[in-house]
């Protein structure tokens, strides 16, 4: 049993891994990043890592009296640890509450380290206790277990402060021995993830707080958190697994390679993708009968969705698309003759992830299987790793729906329980009605004949995919799980229109024009149709297809799907609930907005272009920057739409792309026009015009008006340099801007206006002045008010990484802004306006 799982062979690896190990984990730098060794007088090294001694963090602490707890180093060697963070605890007898500066919002990393000794007359084991943010309950009258342990939660931080409150319960006491608050790359988990349910998608992943549950590695061994670039901890899934002569063990972590566009080492290590569990058949084929399933069962808690990753790369093939497999969650086939291949250019050994919500748990089980597909050349079937993490309910909690956390300081808490319980209740009576609704629709679906197939994108696939979406051949009852990456057919399209009624029409631009349409399973979205007559053709149809289905990112546009039957070229988006940024600012009989609005939705365009112009190897150059392609959804959150006319940027030993002018008058970069070199400073130079267009509210071209103001861009500009920009601004602003945020905003506005690209500030330094123009509005902080601000432009403020150096009072004026805001992301209700000027 020993050679068939490999185990010996995984000592001859042991130095290779290392090494693999130490290579990965330089990858990922945190902006935040607090370790404290709680209880300790001392800095204590854990790999490559150090955790503060906790007087170092006391700054940040706020508790009624100082009890440190520690315990002989042969006590927790007994509890079969070495690691000194055991060794000391901080003990709390009332609520206290460590409150952390953020630099970068978005998703955190929050572990917790527990082992309960006898500290005085402090049994640790008897303990019982709830952690809980502002917006989450983490754990709800915890006792920790009798040996060593830590609880790892991901949640999304949206303030500028992280505060992690421990309460304990009636005539008991809470404690730690460890604390970390890490920074998550936002890319890490997508804003979408696959359902078993008829819609196909959950979407609103970014704002959920997460438990790790399991984190497993398939026929490997374990992998400590100093090889992992996220100080992970991986564990072997053979204490899982229910028949153990069912499976195999498989290792060739060398032959690992990433491919651009896919899983990273971020997304889990080579030594996760380099093993693997398998079938126990025989590779030579001789099994050909086999019909079996690998199945491993983990413990979950009823009443709570499961977020689950799998992790695959193929080192079992010797040639691809030779092999296909069933993937089983509980009952349900969730991945049917699955084709790896498929989704990596026909690449072996070429890491690939996706990920699936589960329906509420009615059991204390959850299996997941492998198993031969009939289709198949030979049954086989493997599995490289899992990640299992618990979602927060409705409530925001993440505890027991039956121990909800009590709270002394607010007697509402004291009810939540009897709340949840209701709302789980009623949950669970919903969903039983609406899962016999589908059953019956599906039973009905099936009596009709009609088949569900995959048919994946044929231009500008490759890559990974986050999202599985689904639809039935003949096109009648397409859903929202007809999502990325899947085209649709003609006939859905025609009835999501009403054949394309004209008094569907919201909108008509360069490509053609744009109706409103609804799925069957009455989801809202964008149909823009191609004219046959536009001088927009293919080469836009593609690039907007093959742009929108790479990004992921809240802040740009969500493609559902295409339909490029019968001579059509149709792209269609969710559908965004308050139109173009445009139609907000003039034009239109719609309210006016908040300055504070406004700067938001600066703010949120301003992190999608940076977006563009950083997160690949290239830089992608939007080319058609202008308010009406950024889309606001129902809460005015932007989104930048319209990638028709993007261009890959220059190469890194090039300055320019070479190229035909081409965009939209009164946005276009002058450098651009002249010289026909385009570079991503294009962009910025036209998102330069959209800010005076905010503070303006009127066209960037307006012939009716007196020679002088005609163009926007250098009429604002003449104010802005006498400093007089006050005396231009949309008189639904007067009085309401607060002088030191208008001197800011104007500032970035004209750095963005340069004449010469080098002159004009990246995207990222223009996010950085618009979210403090923000702070500055808002009076988060207190400036100078005879301050230069404008030698500000390309100055980000400092990160806090050794946070023991850092002067409480500083924390307040960080305001870096999340300059690669990913994943976290929502990318519902949007649809894209193309290329005219004129917009809607």
């Amino acid at each position: 049993m020993m050679d068939s799982w490999g185990f010996g062979m995984l000592s001859l690896h042991s130095l290779f891994i290392l090494v693999l190990g130490f290579l990965c984990v330089s990858g990922f730098d945190p902006a935040d990043n607090y370790l404290i060794d709680c209880g300790s007088s001392k800095d204590t090294n854990v790999g490559n890592r150090v955790f503060v001694a906790d007087k170092s963090a006391s700054k940040f602490l706020s508790t009624a009296q100082d009890i440190l707890a520690d315990t002989p180093s042969n006590s927790i060697t007994k509890a079969g640890t070495d690691s000194p963070l055991y060794q000391t605890a901080r003990v709390f007898t009332q609520e206290s509450s460590y409150k952390f500066p953020i630099t970068n919002v978005g998703r955190h990393w929050i572990r917790l380290y527990f082992y309960p000794f006898v500290y005085k007359t402090y049994d640790m084991s008897s303990a019982s206790f709830s952690v809980s943010t502002q917006q989450n309950v983490l754990l709800g009258n915890f006792s920790p277990p009798k040996n060593v342990s830590i609880k790892e939660f991901s949640v999304n931080v949206t303030t500028r402060d992280l505060v992690i409150t421990f309460s304990p319960s009636s005539e008991s006491f809470a404690y730690i021995n460890a604390l970390e608050i890490v920074s998550v790359p936002d890319s890490l988990i997508a804003d979408d993830a696959s359902t078993f349910g008829p819609s196909g998608v959950f979407s609103g992943m970014s704002a959920q707080a997460l438990e790790t549950v399991a984190r497993v590695n398939m026929g490997g061994p374990a992998v400590t958190f100093d090889n992992d670039t996220l100080w992970r901890s991986w564990v072997p899934d053979r204490s899982y697994l229910t028949q153990l002569d069912f499976a195999k063990s498989l290792s060739k972590i060398g032959s690992v390679k990433y491919l651009q566009g896919g899983a990273t080492p971020d997304i889990a290590p080579p030594t996760v993708y380099g093993t693997c569990t398998k079938m126990n058949v025989d590779a030579s084929g001789n099994d050909a009968s086999a019909n079996f399933n690998v199945t491993w069962v983990f413990n979950v808690e009823q009443g709570f969705q499961y977020f689950i990753r799998f992790h695959l790369c193929d080192i079992v093939s010797t040639a691809a698309n030779q092999l296909l497999f069933n993937i089983y969650v509980d009952s349900s086939n969730i991945a049917s003759d699955f084709d790896l291949s498929s989704k990596v250019q026909s690449r072996l050994a070429t890491p690939y992830y996706m990920d699936f919500v589960t329906p509420p748990a009615n059991s204390n089980k959850l299996s997941i299987s492998i198993g031969p597909s009939s289709k198949s050349a030979y049954p086989d079937a493997f599995l490289n790793g899992v990640e299992l993490l618990k979602l927060n309910n409705s409530q925001g909690s993440l505890a027991d729906n039956a121990s909800l956390p009590p709270s002394s300081s607010s007697s509402s808490k004291k009810n939540i329980g009897v709340i949840v319980g209701a709302s789980v209740g009623v949950t669970l009576v919903l969903l039983m009605v609406g899962f016999l609704f589908c059953m019956h629709r599906r039973r009905k679906q099936e009596q009709l004949g009609l088949s569900k197939t995959w048919i994946p994108l044929s231009i500008g696939g490759g890559g990974m995919s986050h999202t599985m979406g689904s639809k039935y051949s003949n096109g009648t009852t397409l859903s929202a799980a007809s999502n990325l990456s899947y085209r649709i057919p003609f006939a859905a399209m025609q009835a999501a229109t009403k054949n394309f009624d004209e008094n569907l029409v919201i909108g008509i631009g360069g490509f053609g024009k744009v109706f409103k349409g609804v799925l069957n399973d009455g989801t809202k979205v964008a149909v823009k149709r191609g004219n046959p007559s536009s001088q927009q053709g293919l080469r836009e149809f593609q690039t907007e297809i093959e742009m929108l289905s790479q990004f992921r990112h809240r802040h740009l546009v969500s493609l559902i799907g295409y339909c490029d039957e019968k001579n059509e070229m149709i792209l269609v988006y969710e559908y965004m609930e308050n139109g173009t940024l445009k139609s907000h600012l003039y034009g239109s009989d719609m309210p006016s907005m908040s300055w504070k609005q406004r700067l938001e939705i600066c703010i949120g365009a301003a992190r999608g272009l940076h977006y563009l112009h950083t997160s690949y190897a290239k830089a992608v150059i939007h080319r058609d920057v202008k308010s009406a392609n950024i889309l606001l959804d129902e809460n005015l959150m932007a989104k930048v739409a319209d990638f028709g006319l993007s261009k890959a940027g220059p190469e890194l030993d090039q300055t320019h792309v070479s190229t035909a002018v081409k965009g939209s008058f009164g946005y276009l970069d002058p450098e651009y026009f002249r010289r026909q070199q385009l570079t991503e400073k294009s962009d910025v130079y036209s998102f330069g015009v959209v800010l005076f267009e905010v503070l303006c509210a009127r066209p960037v071209i307006d012939p009716s008006l007196p020679r002088e103001m005609v163009n926007l861009a250098e009429w604002a500009m003449k104010w802005q340099k006498k400093g007089q920009l006050e005396q231009i601004i949309d008189p639904n602003l007067a009085g309401k801007i607060r002088p030191d945020s208008l001197r800011k905003f104007g500032e970035t506005a004209e750095k963005c206006l340069a004449d010469f690209g080098v002159d004009r500030p990246s995207m990222g330094d223009v996010l950085w002045n618009l979210e403090y123009a923000l702070q500055l509005q808002e009076a988060v902080i207190q400036v100078d008010p005879d301050e230069n601000s404008s030698n500000l432009i390309r100055e980000l403020s400092p990160q806090v990484n050794n946070f023991s150096h850092v002067d409480a009072t500083a924390s307040a004026v960080q305001f870096e802004a999340n300059l690669d805001d990913l994943s976290g992301v929502s990318m519902s209700k949007v649809f894209s306006q193309l290329v005219k000027s004129e917009g809607r």
